[in-house]
């Protein structure tokens, strides 16, 4: 899959020789209808961001993002119609004993059945007020840009999920 991006954040230093890391893949999917995306919404980041997550060990990429699909949206008959690129990038991790996370989100365009059924959100999902919303792309990038420049709230996916978005617009519609 084509490489869109790959960025390091600020706060890892490459001088840190015995800094822990590790390695986790995410599927994502770009699902849309005209110039309307499904998004997830975060009210405790205040953004919004494509849906899919971690692919589980030994899981199939494209298996798990049906999965993630179906449990963060309640999406049905999902089909996955194009590789969209691949994002790399290198961040903080602040828990289970790692300094970094070498995190890469494969991006698919995808289809899916006309309504959004029950999530099967996590608890941790469910805390954070995330919810699955349709909204036109560009008041998408627009939200998260307003976020990026004026939140002390904003997490650090936000810049990969705006890049997409606009990756998205450029490419897609």
């Amino acid at each position: 899959m084509r490489l869109l991006k790959s960025t390091t954040h600020p706060a890892l230093n490459s001088q840190q020789a015995n800094a822990k890391g590790f390695h986790r893949q995410a599927a994502r999917g770009i699902i849309l209808r005209g110039e309307d995306i499904l998004m997830l919404y975060t009210e405790r980041y205040h953004d919004y961001s494509i849906p899919g997550g971690g692919v589980d060990e030994g899981e199939d990429i494209r298996q798990g993002l049906i999965r993630e699909l179906e449990e963060e949206t309640g999406a049905h008959a999902i089909s996955i119609v194009s590789e969209f690129g691949r994002y790399v990038e290198y961040r903080p991790w602040y828990k289970d004993g790692f300094d970094f996370v070498h995190m890469e989100s494969f991006c698919f365009v995808c289809t899916i059945g006309e309504t959004l059924g029950d999530t099967k959100l996590e608890a941790h999902e469910i805390q954070n007020g995330m919810h699955p919303v349709w909204i036109n792309i560009h008041d998408a990038i627009a939200h998260n840009e307003h976020t990026m420049a004026h939140s002390d709230k904003k997490g650090m996916s936000i810049e990969r999920e705006t890049f997409l978005l606009k990756r998205v617009v450029t490419e897609l519609l």
